[in-house]
């Protein structure tokens, strides 16, 4: 008998939707496991196998867990607002929505091909306006409680997008920020702008990582990008004016080796101190550095800088030092101005080399050594000769406070999130402006405000949102009054900051209220997310905001959990030929194909036996090609079949449940397969497996490959109880005693 994949697929499909097999079933007796996959963006293109291999690993440890015993929750939903389905929609006539529809479609048929085990029962779209109905109603909330302002503030600008862009809707090209959509050119630009004040859980998001198992790379990685410090801010005095530039500083115990101060491009004193022959300079620099990325900034190898003519006196040496412009210094970081100490920074010391600025010593090392960054015993520091890094600052700190030149503070790195897009495919903000552009909050009763349907989304070439092509939206009279909701719309981060929420929340009936009891006692049953599986680049995006705004909902007492998920996985990525697969590089390998060809277990089996679910992997045709004949082999095993109970399996076989069950347990699915292939051949060695070991064969390999597993369950033992109903074998430790055997790593070869 031929192995039939495309027939039985399809079949075991069908019969998991309509039994709704993968409901999920709350329990009073069984454990909990929600199990979550990063939220896709629905793309009309549909998935590549590069997506393919997180939602493998997730749906295996779904079936195993629910073997386990465990009441699980998986489900699906879709990231759908945002810029690239807008762009798309504007280059072809169409409608976001239309092409939301159509994406989200394909991506449910190709998941279902998949076999992943999903309850579409509780499956949510952040387009849906059921959905940011709360999405508004917390941005409400953010804003009663003094979270959200709208203010002034610097961004990444794109004219010909007509938006802000976040920092990772960005590339550099030639040195300068183009945007990802379109390689347009991108500046920096100072708009009135909605912002999330995340800055004030900054010290919660640091603190609390201690309380979950992530990686400690994504754990260190947001306590840089944090950026917790604590330091001083001094005051310099600038001649022949009336500004002082106050810098921050962790180092004050160098002032004496300070030899010029830097101003961040953006600092407003910048231009404003610019001596008359050296104003021009400063323009072109500033324009220049508008065009540079952050990152670009950041790592470039060669310091830039600008001479303002200015200079600014130091309130402990009175020393006069020159003031410059250079774009290694952020002005959204701490004041946008530093003191430069070029013998004990090695920043400082590349830019003064570079302009034949001075180089003080000031802790007693050898020249050779500099510049030194490390404790040592202070030189030329009148105040503070002989003392070390911690004495020095207490004395300097003590000092300026005397002289009222300074003070300690905690500076941190992150700054709040820019949460104005001037876009059409978002969730408009709950809130209008009088004639006096005085804030007024929709009433709870009167959500959602739903998004009109424009034929003109393309941006106003205002400066405002798209949103202001349709005046009859945007103006409205109320008593008597002319009021006008925001052009504006939320960033696409805005909806995949709380998602796994919703998915609870989501019934037959629709999304139980947030506010109610109802849906606290659903969240104290389910939170936290238990494993949640992504990639790496979302750490100080959507990873950072979810937590920042679990925490707010946390304050307000609807989640009993400080953090949303406890424990997070990074999968690595499938390249083809050492590239990551992308549309643009044409690249890709499309999994409707494969589905056809070799069927969805060997595609499941592959991706998971190509190497650790956390690193990068090559893609290999010929490999896939061994995972489809390994579950031909799988398939005749049937022959083998014999009434009597081979006794000779049974250490093996044991062996391999055993080694299955590490494997789940770690997320090792290529040596759990590696063990399965052992025992296939020693089945095909001894030509002999009872009904009974054959079914606890096909229990240790359904959730790698569940739909040949659950067919030759029914062919082959006459069973109709499926297996994903069943519970995972037991080691019978008896048939190991006595018994050495050596680990066995993986097979690295496929049939």
């Amino acid at each position: 008998m031929q192995n039939n994949f495309l027939e039985y697929e399809k079949k075991w499909q069908k019969i998991w939707e309509q039994e709704q097999t993968f409901e999920t079933k709350e329990s009073a007796t069984k454990p909990k496991y929600f199990i979550l996959d990063m939220f896709p963006y629905p793309t009309a293109l549909g998935l590549h196998v590069g997506h393919v291999e997180g939602y493998v690993a997730t749906d295996i440890l779904a079936r195993y867990k629910r073997a386990k015993g465990f009441s699980v929750l998986q489900t699906m939903g879709f990231d759908a607002f945002g810029l690239p389905t807008e762009q798309f929609a504007i280059q072809n006539n169409v409608q976001p929505e239309e092409i939301t529809k159509v994406s989200i479609n394909n991506f449910k048929a190709q998941l279902n091909r998949l076999g992943k085990a999903i309850d579409w029962q509780k499956s949510i779209s952040t387009h849906d306006p059921e959905f940011y109905h709360w999405t508004q109603w917390i941005f409400k909330k953010l804003y009663e409680h003094d979270l959200a302002e709208l203010k002034d503030i610097e961004v990444n600008f794109c004219p010909e997008l007509g938006t802000v862009l976040a920092n990772d809707e960005i590339t550099v090209k030639n040195g300068l920020m183009v945007s990802e959509r379109g390689n347009f050119p991108v500046y920096k630009k100072t708009l009135k702008q909605w912002v999330l004040k995340i800055t004030k859980y900054a010290d919660r998001l640091i603190k609390d990582l201690d309380l979950v198992d992530w990686p400690e790379e994504i754990k260190e990685a947001q306590r840089n990008w944090i950026g917790k410090s604590e330091g001083t801010l001094i005051d310099f005095e600038v001649l022949d004016t009336n500004e002082k530039i106050t810098c921050f500083t962790t180092r004050i115990d160098t002032i004496y080796g300070l030899s010029y101060l830097v101003l961040a491009p953006e600092h407003p004193l910048a231009l404003k101190i610019a001596t008359k022959e050296e104003k021009r300079a400063v323009e072109n620099y500033i324009k220049l550095a508008s065009q540079k990325s952050d990152l670009d900034r950041e790592t470039q190898h060669e310091k830039t800088g600008v001479f303002t003519g200015a200079y600014a006196k130091c309130p402990i040496s009175g020393r006069i030092i020159p003031v410059w412009v250079a774009d290694y210094v952020f002005f959204k970081y701490a004041t946008g101005a530093v003191m430069a100490v070029p013998a004990h920074d090695e920043r400082d010391f590349e830019f003064a080399n570079k302009f034949g600025l001075d180089i003080l010593k000031i802790i007693d090392v050898p020249e050779n050594q500099l510049p030194y960054t490390k404790d040592g015993v202070h030189v030329n520091s009148p105040l503070i000769d002989g003392q070390n890094i911690e004495q020095a600052k207490k004395t300097l700190n003590q000092h300026l406070k005397k002289i009222k030149a300074g003070s300690t503070t905690v500076n941190y790195r992150l700054r709040d999130w820019v949460f104005s897009r001037q876009r059409y495919w978002g969730e408009p903000f709950p809130l209008y402006f009088d004639e006096q552009k005085n804030v007024h909050l929709v009433e709870d009763k009167d959500l959602p405000l739903v998004l009109p349907k424009l034929k003109e989304i393309r941006p106003s070439g205002t400066g405002d949102g798209p949103l202001a092509n349709c005046p009859e939206w945007v103006r409205f009279e109320k008593d008597g009054k002319i009021y006008s909701y925001d052009t504006n719309t939320m960033p696409q981060v805005a909806g995949s900051s709380w998602y796994y929420i919703a998915y609870i929340l989501k019934t037959a009936a629709g999304v139980v209220p947030l506010n109610s009891k109802e849906a606290k006692k659903l969240l104290d049953s389910w939170l936290p997310v238990d494993f949640y599986v992504g990639g790496k680049e979302h750490t100080t995006g959507h990873l950072l905001y979810a937590r920042f705004w679990h925490k707010f909902l946390y304050d307000l007492g609807l989640v009993s959990q400080p953090e949303p998920f406890q424990k997070l996985f990074n999968q690595g990525m499938i390249l083809m030929n050492g590239q990551k697969m992308s549309k643009s590089r044409g690249n890709v390998v499309n999994p409707d194909e494969i589905f056809e060809t070799h069927g969805a277990d060997a595609l499941r089996l592959y991706v998971m036996f190509m190497g650790p679910l956390q690193m990068d992997k090559d893609w290999s045709t010929t490999m896939l090609d061994g995972a489809k004949r390994f579950l031909d082999r799988v398939w005749r095993m049937h022959e083998f079949i014999a009434p009597a109970h081979n006794e000779g399996l049974d250490f093996v076989l044991n062996q391999t449940i055993l080694k299955v069950e590490q494997g789940y347990e770690i997320i090792s699915f290529n040596t759990a397969i590696s063990q399965m292939m052992i025992f296939v051949n020693e089945v095909y060695k001894q030509q002999a497996i009872s009904p009974d070991q054959f079914r606890t064969f096909l229990k240790l390999l359904n959730p790698i490959c569940p739909h040949i597993t659950e067919e030759m369950n029914l062919q082959f033992l006459n069973s109709n109880a499926q297996l994903v109903e069943e519970n995972f074998p037991e080691v019978d430790h008896s048939k190991l005693e006595n018994s050495t055997f050596e680990l066995i790593f993986q097979v690295r070869k496929l049939y």
